[in-house]
């Protein structure tokens, strides 16, 4: 039963469907059905089912038919979504849903897109496509709320991820889909081609980035057109921007779009990427997965996919491979180790296969060879094993372009690191791989091989050391620079990244490899040829060969090895004699002999350095020869005796330093030859001085001195300890009587005029003194010892004599005593020392300090030792010679004569003699029995002005207190500590040479500033409980250079500050807060000396983070010091303190630091601002950058604690740079903060605002008071873009971005505020642009101050600047859109009554400006307000502006406003008819004859566009207005008036002629013309003759009688004046005259016009005004006569006697004569063309009237022949034209009868 009636309804509603006889009806029925009718699909009878379905297929048909027709969409909707329903229902649901969704109207499909969102929940994939089908077309219509807040309200999408996630799929599909994508081809139309993207088999390739499946859902039913598509992807890209779907979703989504084909596409979305660039964290997995997923689909290997297909594609190209490369090198720059490891091969191999392969692109290679470089430093291990890599890029670095081999060079040299720990085989591989390619000719694949052969290999690597040797005689600098650079690198230097020391080769096997290298290569070409010798290596490669093989030499002698400085090289001997005697087997050896079949290496190296000796020559090699030879001569000279001739053949060489190593060597091998040779060679060499060459005799002295030398310190150690037997075997003695005359010989040449002989003998001398008692007499006559002396000294203080030679005087001096215990002149030597003291010769003082030392010791010097085999600490003098020890004395003289004398030059040397005396004599009793004697001496040069001075007594200082036992210590503490603080000074006297200022000290205030910095550094260990750390600090303090210098290294004192530094380590936290601020004083010897202090007591780089909070406490408290110094001080230690360093530590103390530095800011002191302002600029850029949101709450902390210290201190401080600074750092802190600034936005927007102008130059005003008006708008909105652009804006921008409600109460009244009052044209321009920002940002919440704000900115449209009041008027448009209706029809009420009222132009173009930005920026206001708005701007658009006083126009925005809010200015005038009359007529009743003006420009606009279609009422309402307007006194601009009813009557004289209520008739028109006709001004009368003239000729209406009296009196007064013209002449002005001529044409343009149709009329004037018209043609000018001419025709168009009906012959005859006379005067004028033919128009007239009316007669034959006359004259004419119609009219008249 219950299925009948199912039945039974259903037939009902078949019934009523069919009944159905519209649309409408059947909508009604469909909308009403549908949807139960459905539910009935879930009906268990099969009957009722299948009825349902008939049912259905009859509606589809009808449906389909009529695409009008709205389903029940909404209805629809909720079934669907209907848990309980059975799939069935449903599957029919949502096909009714599809057909009906797209019929609704886009509001409606708008306000439905979220339920088909909610639609989309647990439903079938296939239905939720079809449902996201609909959806994704009506996302571009949307309209999403402005505010971010609500913007999650219409889909609610933050409840539902997985449709989210549904969502974003589809849409990256549409958003991939190509514009006009066909999926396959119909079926039914198999006829056609097919399609884009259309394969042969008819199913589509599916589109890049998308699967079929994709491409199928989105094409779905019915494809979008492309235009349609590109508004979906639009839709898509505005629905992820409004909607806030998390970046990480819609990244790819807009990376997609960006690169869409359409351009709106992808500008939307480009934008949107570029806003979110910040946020994005580009190396997110999820992005980069997505990234790849649409790049390659679902390959799963994906970085090998992208890069493969990038470099190797089908489809790719040069931009796509160059991208691809710049994303392996991003690949190798920031990919985790991890994920790396993995894809490296990969990546190398389609590196190579791209650098193999493909060759044209230089770019793209250079990119893959930096890419393979980039690769190995980050995986070496790849490159470990394949050496053939490193062989392919030498061998493309020997071929490729200059450009690309740049690259190669590059990846070759990051390579490097990938090689180091190779062993065996590959070693051996990488060593012959090298070695070959240190030949090649490219200089780059060189330099890159002498890379490798100091990398690749270790230090003591043999092979490879040769070719670095070999490199460093390369030609080219970069090649041998770095070779030389690693050879000479010390083996002790450490860098940090080579925890290792470098070790080098040893010795015996190096120089056994160059043997070896070297024998073979001299049979090569490789070999070089110097002259008759054959050398293995080229002289530069040699030359570094012996000096690396002298290196090694010494390191494996256990001594640092150095190349530099041979005074060092030979300190190193004795260790090197050591080692090489235990080399050299005990038998004498000689260089054939071989041992084991194999030559000693020592032999080796004497071999190799002769040969380059021998060939070359050179410096380095000589001294080398030299030291292998005297370190065991026993074993090594004896070679050298056979070669005597060879070695005196070096001692004539040209150089110095060469003759005087050679002719030390000669005296080695001398002093081992028998004695019968020796004394032979002595001879000769006595020879040889006599008469040689200058070269020679400087050997012979040299080679005399070192023999008699050697001999004698023999002799002696003979006579001491006979210990040398086997040579005092051998050795026969020289006779004294040789050795004498030797020595006499030598002295003969001391006072030689050749400076270098002088200074041989000095050194011979000297050599002979320090080994032995010279053999000359003591006193006496000839040459003495006393005369050596006197000789020697004078030598020193002569001004002639070279630095050098007075060193050497000053050694020699030194040496005498030594040798000779009975030396009688010691004291008398000593005190020469002591007193040829001169200025600026310090370095020679620290020579006379060594040679008073070793004079002062005598005998027991150092000096006496051999200095080749025995080393200073191994020596003890020998007990058994005479002591001369007079150090007591020489201690005595210094301290009581030299330290205290007045001359500055004798207390520095004094200095260091001391200095000198105390560090070699440590150990000397006298010394350490006057330790305090000498420490006051010292003190007492601490105060000297010289740095040196100071240096030197500190570090004597030093020495001493390191000397004394604690019981001395104590007291030399106490004493110290006392005489610094209380500054106490030895005396010194003065005398009259007395230097009191020295050099550039003058000045400067003797203050006793050279005693500050020790006060200071006393201070500091007095605090410390610690006084004796004084001496510590000054050996710290003063570090002078000197000591780097080879003099001054001597005394040791590199090593002082390690010794320190154990002592002080318990004192550092009170020491380094002090020290830390000590390093930054303005004194430059306090800052010197504590940075030393400091660089050698704080090593860590962390101490400063461990004492931070002590450093802090001592600067802050500090910065207030009422000293300038410590005050200045503190504050650069603050801002080097706070540099790159994270102030979260420090965030309690900020403000505190900030109001500090603010008040010294402003100090007394220039230098102390300067620093002051450097520590706040480092301030302020710490707390910037701490000041973001990703700090969190410390960014806030300090937010909240820096913000009302910048607003209230800084901003308000009346200092301008605090001011400036605070404004600065706010403007960065926000753009930094972000969200953070939300709390604070209200006190910072306004302070931002007004500081716009505070920093806006002052200058600026000046010139714009200054400037024309044109100018200072210039300048102006110049400025006002200034300030928009500014940073104080931005940051404005920034706090506006995250402002709503409840900041917005208290930010709009200070906003008014500023718009009233606020000073300057920043602050005003800002305000305005802050409104705007608001109307657009929160409009809504903006309602309710609107009206507020309206009245502020109202207040401001008077301001005197255009551009101000532009930009209130902008805010004003944009500000309307939000206030309340009645508030806007308060402004345009307002603004009515100042246009119409106010007569200040200002407030007219502030009216202007408003309305038209209203019509701008918010439209649909002036629509609404259309009735008061629209009349104003009509008004407007007819202003009349005087250019004279500098007006602006305004017009053109009133006309932009009327023409965009009119349907044509026509209708626009039709439809505010009415209101424009009002208007117009109010500006007629102006007081202000210019708005007068104005508005009758517009009355007679309206008349003029309208004049044609005018009727009732209107035609009444206009010319009443315009008649009213006439009234009254004549004005500028009244003309208008005139030429309006003149338009109007014309236009409108059939409507005019019917009577209608309220419109004026014609005759009252006419009446109020003519009485405009009698106005005085002339240029007005002629305007309302004309205008009359054109009234009456349009309306037929005779008033010619009005205009006779007017006009007639005129013409004739004209006549009169023109006989006697020739008189007054002079006196009319040219202006006045011309005005007349107007008048006069005129007066006949308006007579010929009015010309009555009546008869009565014409008869009462015809004759008068022919009269007067042909007078006026005989004596005129041509204007007049053509002007008269013209009149002459109207006259006789109209003229009735010339018709048929009022014939008078004898008037026409009378008529004609004047007129005949008269034609002739313009006919026959030659000079006006004009002229003639208007004449002869009015010929061809009356021809025809005379034809026509037959009057022939009436013309006499007099005056025919007169005018026959002057045709005939014009038969030559110019003008064809007029010469062809003056024949036909001769012709005409001719044949008359």
């Amino acid at each position: 039963m219950a299925a009948q009636d199912e039945l039974n309804q259903l037939e009902r509603v078949f019934m009523r469907l069919g009944l159905a006889e519209t649309d409408e009806q059947l909508q009604n029925i469909i909308s009403k059905f549908l949807p139960p009718v459905l539910l009935k699909l879930s009906s268990v009878q099969e009957g009722v089912r299948k009825k349902v379905m008939e049912l259905l297929v009859h509606l589809n048909k009808r449906i389909k038919s009529r695409p009008k027709i709205q389903l029940p969409v909404e209805t629809l909707l909720v079934q669907y979504q209907d848990p309980a329903a059975v799939s069935f229902v449903t599957n029919f649901t949502i096909i009714y849903i599809k057909m009906g969704y797209p019929r609704l109207s886009l509001e409606k499909q708008c306000e439905l897109a979220p339920s088909l969102v909610t639609a989309m929940e647990s439903k079938p994939q296939p239905q939720q496509d079809s449902l996201m089908q609909l959806l994704i077309p009506a996302l571009y219509h949307v309209k999403y709320p402005p505010e971010k807040t609500k913007g999650a309200s219409i889909f609610n999408l933050g409840e539902k991820p997985k449709i989210v996630q549904q969502l974003l799929d589809f849409m990256l599909d549409v958003l991939l889909m190509p514009y006009g994508f066909v999926l396959s081809e119909p079926q039914n139309r198999p006829n056609q081609s097919p399609q884009q993207g259309v394969s042969s088999g008819g199913i589509a390739q599916p589109p890049p980035g998308m699967s079929s499946y994709a491409a199928k859902r989105v094409v779905g039913d019915n494809p979008w057109t492309p235009e349609q598509l590109e508004q979906c992807k639009l839709g898509i890209v505005k629905f992820i921007q409004a909607e806030h779907i998390p970046e990480n979703e819609a990244v790819v989504h807009l990376v997609v779009a960006s690169s869409d084909t359409r351009h709106s596409v992808a500008t939307a979305a480009d934008m949107e990427v570029k806003s979110m660039q910040s946020i994005i964290d580009w190396n997110n997995p999820i992005i980069v997965n997505k990234l790849y997923k649409i790049y390659l689909g679902d390959i799963p290997l994906k970085t090998k996919e992208v890069v493969y297909d990038g470099l190797f594609g089908a489809n790719t190209n040069a931009k796509l491979r160059g991208l691809t490369l710049q994303f392996v090198h991003h690949i190798c720059s920031v990919c985790p180790d991890n994920k790396i490891k993995p894809l490296g091969p990969m990546l190398l191999n389609g590196l190579t296969k791209l650098i193999n392969e493909y060759k044209e692109d230089p770019k793209a290679l250079s990119m893959a060879y930096s890419a393979v470089g980039k690769l190995s430093s980050r995986l070496p291990q790849l490159f470990t094993k394949d050496l053939a890599l490193v062989q392919q890029f030498f061998e493309a670095m020997c071929k490729e372009a200059p450009d690309i081999r740049l690259s190669i060079q590059e990846a070759l040299a990051m390579m490097v690191g990938a090689y180091c720990s190779l062993q065996g085989a590959s070693l051996t591989l990488m060593e012959a791989l090298v070695a070959a390619y240190l030949e090649k000719p490219e200089v780059q694949v060189r330099q890159v091989a002498v890379k490798f052969a100091s990398k690749v290999f270790a230090s003591d690597h043999i092979p490879s050391r040769y070719m670095l040797l070999l490199a460093a005689g390369d030609p080219r600098e970069e090649v041998y620079g770095e070779a030389r650079h690693v050879l000479r690198a010390l083996p002790n230097q450490t860098t940090e990244k080579e925890s290792t020391p470098k070790v080098m080769p040893s010795f015996p096997e190096m120089v056994h490899y160059i043997q070896d290298k070297a024998s073979q290569r001299i049979k090569t070409s490789a070999k070089y040829t110097a002259g008759t010798y054959i050398l293995p290596f080229n002289p530069a490669t040699y030359n570094e060969i012996i000096l690396y093989l002298r290196m090694c030499l010494a390191h494996s002698a256990g001594v640092v090895p150095i190349s530099q400085s041979f005074v060092d090289m030979q300190d190193q001997a004795p260790a090197i004699s050591r080692y090489v005697r235990s080399l050299v087997p005990d038998s004498l050896i000689s260089p054939s002999s071989l041992k084991n079949g194999e030559i000693n290496p020592v032999q080796m190296y004497i071999d190799l350095l002769e040969q380059l000796l021998s060939a070359i020559g050179g410096l380095p090699v000589m001294y080398c020869l030299l030291e292998v030879v005297s370190i065991y001569p026993q074993k090594l000279a004896a070679q050298f005796t056979d070669k005597i001739d060879w070695i005196k053949g070096l001692m004539n060489t040209n150089k110095d330093e060469i003759r005087e190593l050679a002719a030390e060597l000669y005296a080695v091998v001398l002093s081992v030859m028998s004695g019968n040779d020796l004394q032979m060679a002595v001879q000769n060499l006595i020879k040889s001085t006599k008469d040689g060459s200058p070269e020679t005799q400087h050997g012979a002295l040299l080679a005399l001195g070192f023999m008699i030398g050697r001999y004698l310190a023999r002799k002696k150690r003979a006579n001491l300890e006979i210990q040398d037997m086997e040579h005092s075997d051998t050795e026969e003695p020289l006779e004294d009587q040789l050795i004498q005359s030797t020595t006499e010989t030598i002295t003969s040449f001391l006072d030689d005029a050749s400076p270098s002989l002088a200074m041989a003998a000095c050194v011979a001398v000297g050599e002979i003194g320090r080994n032995g008692a010279l053999p000359i007499i003591n006193e006496g006559p000839g040459f003495t010892k006393l005369h050596l002396v006197e000789s020697l000294l004078a030598k020193i203080r002569s001004g002639k004599e070279s630095n050098k030679m007075k060193e050497r005087a000053v050694q020699t001096l030194g040496y005498l005593p030594v040798g000779d215990g009975d030396f009688p002149h010691q004291k008398k030597l000593l005190q020469g020392l002591m007193g040829s003291v001169e200025a600026k010769q310090i370095e020679l003082q620290f020579t006379v300090g060594e040679a008073i030392t070793s004079a002062a010791v005598g005998t027991n010097s150092l000096a006496a030792r051999d200095l080749w085999v025995v080393a200073e600490e191994e020596y003890t003098p020998p007990v058994a010679v005479k002591v001369n020890d007079v150090v007591p004395w020489v201690l005595d003289e210094i301290l009581k004569k030299y330290i205290i004398s007045s001359n500055p030059h004798v207390r520095q040397a004094s200095c260091v003699w001391l200095l000198s005396l105390v560090k070699k004599l440590s150990q000397h009793k006298e010394i350490k029995s006057h330790l305090k004697e000498i420490q006051s001496a010292f003190i007492s040069i601490l105060s000297e002005n010289d740095e040196l001075s100071q240096d030197v007594a500190s570090k004597g200082l030093g020495l001493v207190y390191e000397l004394g036992n604690e019981q001395d210590q104590k007291e030399l503490v106490s004493i110290l500590v006392e005489t610094l603080m209380t500054g106490k000074r030895i005396k010194q006297d003065l005398s009259e040479d007395t230097e009191l200022f020295q050099g550039n000290a003058l000045g400067k205030t003797p203050d006793g500033q050279g005693l500050s910095t020790y006060k200071e550094l006393c201070s500091l260990a007095s605090d410390l409980n610690q006084p004796d750390l004084v001496y510590k600090f000054m050996n710290l303090a003063n570090h002078h250079a000197m000591w780097n210098s080879r003099k001054g290294a001597a005394f040791g004192f590199n090593i002082i500050a390690t010794k320190a530094e154990e002592q002080l380590a318990p004192y550092l936290a009170q020491l380094i807060p002090r020290l830390y601020r000590y390093r930054f004083d303005p004194n430059s010897g306090i800052r010197q000396a504590m940075t030393s202090i400091w660089n050698a007591l704080v090593t860590e780089k962390s101490a400063i983070d461990t004492y931070l909070k002590e450093i802090l406490q001592d600067l802050i408290y500090n910065l207030t010091s009422n000293l300038w110094r410590v005050r200045e001080s503190s504050c650069l230690a603050i801002s080097d303190l706070l540099q790159g360093r994270q102030v979260d530590d420090i965030v309690d103390r900020l403000t505190e630091i900030w109001e500090t530095l603010f008040r010294v800011r402003d100090d007394i002191k220039e230098s102390v601002r300067k620093a002051a302002d450097s520590a706040l600029k480092t301030l302020s850029k710490v707390c910037i950058r701490i000041c973001e949101p990703s700090n969190g709450a410390a960014g806030q902390q300090v937010i909240a604690v820096l913000l009302p210290c910048l607003l209230e201190k800084g901003i308000m401080s009346p200092v301008t740079e605090v001011q400036s600074l605070s404004i600065n750092t706010l403007v960065k802190i926000s753009k930094n903060a972000g969200t953070l600034l939300k709390p604070h936005a209200a006190r910072l927007i306004p302070t931002l605002l007004e500081s716009l102008s505070v920093l806006e130059p002052q200058v600026l005003n000046y010139l714009s008071l200054r400037a024309t008006e044109q100018e200072k708008a210039t300048m102006d909105s110049a400025r006002l873009s200034a300030a928009k652009s500014s940073p104080m804006m931005e940051t404005i921008n920034m706090c506006l971005q995250h402002l709503d409600a409840s900041v917005l109460g208290e930010l709009v009244p200070k906003l008014c505020e500023l718009l009233r009052s606020g000073v300057g044209l920043g602050t005003k321009g800002g305000c305005a642009h802050v409104v705007v920002f608001l109307t657009t940002k929160c409009p809504q919440d903006l309602n309710t101050y609107a009206g507020k704000l309206m009245s502020a900115l109202l207040s401001g449209l008077n301001d005197r600047s255009s551009v101000i009041r532009k930009a209130y008027a902008v805010a004003i448009g944009h500000l309307i859109r939000t206030a309340r209706t009645n508030s806007t029809e308060k402004l345009f009420q307002k603004l009515n009554t100042w246009y119409l009222e106010k007569d200040e132009q200002v407030y007219r173009s502030a009216c202007a400006l408003t309305v038209h930005a209203i019509a701008r920026h918010s439209p649909d206001v002036i629509k609404h307000h259309a009735a008061v708005a629209l009349p104003l701007a009509f008004l407007g658009m007819h202003e009349i502006t005087d250019e004279d006083k500098g007006e602006t126009n305004e017009s053109d925005l009133w006309t932009e406003v009327w023409q965009e809010n009119v349907p044509g200015s026509f209708g626009g005038i039709r439809l505010y008819m009415e209101e424009l009359i009002v208007i117009t007529q109010k500006a007629l009743q102006s007081q202000s004859w210019k708005m007068k003006a104005q508005g009758a420009t517009a009355m007679a606009s309206i008349a003029k566009q309208q004049a044609g279609s005018l009727v009732p009422p209107y035609l009444g309402l206009i010319l009443n207005a315009l008649l009213q307007g006439m009234s009254g006194r004549t004005w500028t601009g009244k003309e208008e008036l005139l030429k309006a009813v003149d338009s109007v009557v014309v236009a409108c004289s059939a409507e005019l002629q019917k009577a209608v209520p309220d419109q004026p008739s014609i005759d009252a028109i006419i009446q109020v013309m003519l009485k405009e006709c009698h106005k005085e001004n002339l240029r007005y009368k002629m305007l309302a003759l004309k205008s009359t003239a054109n009234i009456l000729q349009a309306t037929k209406e005779d008033r010619f009688k009005d205009l006779v009296d007017i006009l007639f009196p005129v013409i004739k007064k004209s006549t009169a004046a023109g006989s006697s013209r020739e008189d007054d002449h002079e006196e009319e002005e040219e202006k006045e005259k011309e005005l007349r001529m107007e008048y006069l044409l005129c007066a006949f343009e308006t007579l010929g016009k009015a010309w009555p149709s009546t008869p009565e009329t014409q008869a009462q004037y015809r004759l008068e005004m022919c009269q007067l018209m042909c007078e006026r043609l005989k004596l005129s000018t041509w204007k007049i006569q053509l002007g008269v001419l013209q009149a002459m025709n109207s006259y006789f168009q109209g003229l009735l006697l010339l018709g048929q009906d009022n014939r008078d012959a004898s008037a026409l005859t009378e008529i004609l004569k004047d007129t005949c006379s008269a034609l002739t005067f313009p006919l026959e004028n030659k000079s006006y063309s004009s002229v003639r033919a208007e004449a002869l128009s009015i010929l061809e007239l009356l021809f025809k009237q005379l034809d026509e009316t037959n009057q022939w007669a009436t013309l006499t034959s007099e005056k025919r022949d007169i005018i026959l006359k002057s045709l005939t004259s014009m038969e030559s004419d110019k003008r064809p034209e007029l010469k062809d119609k003056a024949l036909a009219l001769k012709k005409h008249l001719a044949n008359l009868p």
